[in-house]
């Protein structure tokens, strides 16, 4: 059984993490884009792909810790602080991705952000990416496990 959730857990997180993680990072560049360009109507569907891609992705992402969990408790490695760490980053980066990253996606699609914002947000992004960049690399590594690296 143990295999059968990591594998989901994994799944989850390259299907889910990943196409949000890219599509966030793409979405300031776009967004200045359709800033320097008010009337190109191509850039504007650009930035509402990428913003709807990023809260589509956001919610599926929800599996991933969820297969986390049972990954992690089937394996009886709850407690392992390497575990602790990355559900505290995990839970950082969601509140990172939820409050600071599509309020302002939402806000430049709607046209109420500007040139700073997207400073701003590919700042929140950049965060964001790096708190999952971290949390994959304490699931590979697992400091201190008997069966890690």
């Amino acid at each position: 059984m143990t295999k059968f959730l990591l594998a989901v857990h994994v799944i989850a997180a390259i299907v889910a993490v990943g196409p949000v993680t890219v599509a966030a990072s793409m979405f300031p560049p776009a967004a200045r884009r359709a800033l320097a360009a008010p009337d190109d109507e191509r850039a504007l569907a650009t930035t509402r792909l990428l913003h709807r891609i990023c809260q589509v992705y956001a919610v599926v992402g929800v599996a991933v810790p969820v297969f986390g969990f049972a990954t992690a408790s089937d394996m009886g490695v709850l407690g392992d602080t390497w575990l602790i760490v990355s559900i505290a980053l995990t839970a950082l980066a969601a509140v990172v991705l939820g409050a600071l990253v599509l309020p302002r996606q939402s806000a430049l699609v709607e046209g109420t952000g500007d040139r700073r914002t997207t400073v701003r947000l590919a700042m929140f992004t950049g965060i964001f990416n790096l708190l999952w960049a971290t949390v994959t690399v304490l699931m590979i590594v697992r400091p201190g496990s008997t069966t890690g690296a």
